[in-house]
């Protein structure tokens, strides 16, 4: 017994590794045992035991070569995996029973009566990124404080270059000269359409206001009253108002042989916007010594307004509310600001970063486009009341100095000093029995030099 102990060699093993290792035999036993082992009755073994026993490893015979152990095993595949039978995963084993006749659900009014429409979906419209026709302009005065573009209610849009006032007509791309300065020195100042889209006020240089027929193309009368160029001018029906570098704003009663139906002094500078309000009620006056005022229809003084920093050129009244007025500042301004013109009150002012050449009022949503100056020269689309920037429009090389609408108030002109007219699909047209007549634009915007 002693012997045979000594000759056996004695192995020591640690007490704590065993029930590891134990628990690692006991995990890959019950890994053998839980092991998923598919049935082979559909397995070629001869082909199996050709491919391990080949001695050309080169020339490898492919697994997928026919026999008919393996097209049993496709078969039984596509019939476990891809029969249209078993397609479906979950599935009732008979149809849902029907509710018995007459039977209504009780909770049905808890959910229907509160529903609301559906919103309508809003369409986006689509903003241009460039112009929809360019047309020369040559002579265009570059003069911050002339009105020399406006678009009438006719379809016709007029232009002054130099002494000279052109008339092109949107629907038929015709153009013609209306008049020009007879004095060498003399040269147009501002332009205005009555609403009658008949009528034409011309402003000069010479202090004088000219009106003219423009269908017969024959001038009817000549007013004076300034002593200055006339810089700015605006209709109220058979009411003419003009502005002049005397600082002067004068009424013209143009139905009359005495005119002047009122004087009214306020300014200290030029006057460089004019605007009546829609309902004829209120005159919106802007001038060079920064100033705007507020004028009742007999020519009373209603507001005095200080706020801008810089010339006021560019106004523009609301057309959804009578007593909303829109103003633009200069260069040492740049702000847009709005204002209640019956209590004087400010109610916003947002600073464009730019001088503010002109404003116009979409007519059919809440925005206003502003034309700018140093330094981008754009055009941008703001939303009222919130001012968030819809839009920019840039293209014109220099100041964007005139802004005119057209007729049905989808197309913008736009005037600028690099002697150039453009035209932009800006405004959506009207919708529903609020929509209007109105020429389309795409026959309108024909190709054009003014020369």
């Amino acid at each position: 017994m002693e012997t045979l102990l000594a000759k056996t060699p004695v192995r020591l093993v640690s007490r704590e590794k065993t029930p590891l290792k134990n628990a690692h035999k006991s995990a890959s036993k019950k890994a053998q045992l839980d092991r998923f082992i598919p049935s082979r009755k559909a397995m070629d073994f001869d082909l199996a035991n050709f491919n391990l026993l080949k001695e050309n490893d080169n020339a490898a015979c492919s697994i997928d070569a026919s026999s008919p152990s393996k097209a049993e095993y496709k078969k039984l595949l596509a019939e476990g995996l891809i029969s249209e039978k078993s397609a479906r995963i979950l599935a009732f084993k008979n149809k849902a029973p029907a509710p018995p006749q007459g039977f209504e659900n009780s909770m049905r009014s808890l959910y229907t009566q509160n529903a609301a429409p559906r919103p309508v979906k809003k369409n986006f419209r689509s903003l241009p990124q460039a112009p929809e026709r360019i047309l020369d302009a040559p002579e265009l005065l570059d003069d911050y404080y002339l009105n020399l573009l406006d678009w009438g209610s006719n379809n016709s849009v007029a232009i002054a270059l130099g002494a000279t006032v052109y008339l092109w007509n949107a629907s038929s791309g015709d153009i013609q000269q209306l008049m020009q300065c007879s004095e060498e020195d003399d040269y147009i100042t501002s332009v205005n359409w009555a609403a009658d889209g008949k009528h034409i006020a011309v402003g000069t240089a010479s202090s004088t206001v000219q009106i003219w027929d423009a269908n017969r193309n024959k001038q009817v009368r000549s007013l004076k009253g300034h002593a200055a160029r006339v810089s700015a001018l605006s209709w109220n029906n058979a009411t003419l108002s003009s502005g002049g570098r005397d600082s002067l704003v004068i009424n013209h009663d143009t139905r009359v042989r005495e005119h002047i139906t009122a004087t009214m002094r306020g300014h200290e500078q030029e006057v460089c916007g004019l605007k009546w309000s829609p309902n004829g009620q209120q005159l919106a006056s802007g001038g060079n010594d920064n100033l705007m005022h507020i004028w009742d229809a007999a020519g009373t003084q209603v507001h005095r307004i200080e706020a801008h920093q810089a010339a006021v050129k560019a106004l523009a009244w609301c057309p959804f509310q009578g007593n909303l007025l829109a103003s633009g500042g200069g260069t040492a301004d740049r702000c847009i600001k709005f204002w209640n013109t019956h209590t004087g009150a400010l109610l916003n002012s947002i600073d464009t970063h730019s001088q503010v050449c002109a404003l116009q009022w979409n007519t059919h949503e809440r925005e206003i486009l502003s034309s700018h100056g140093f330094s981008q020269n754009q055009l941008c689309l703001w939303k009222y009341p919130s001012m968030a920037k819809v839009a920019e429009f840039t293209g014109h090389t220099s100041r964007v100095l005139h802004l005119a609408q057209s007729p049905d108030g989808t197309t913008v002109c736009s005037a600028a000093a690099d002697e150039t007219l453009r035209f932009w699909r800006v405004f959506q047209e009207a919708a529903g029995p609020q929509k209007k007549a109105a020429t389309a634009t795409n026959s309108m915007l024909r190709s054009i030099n003014i020369r």
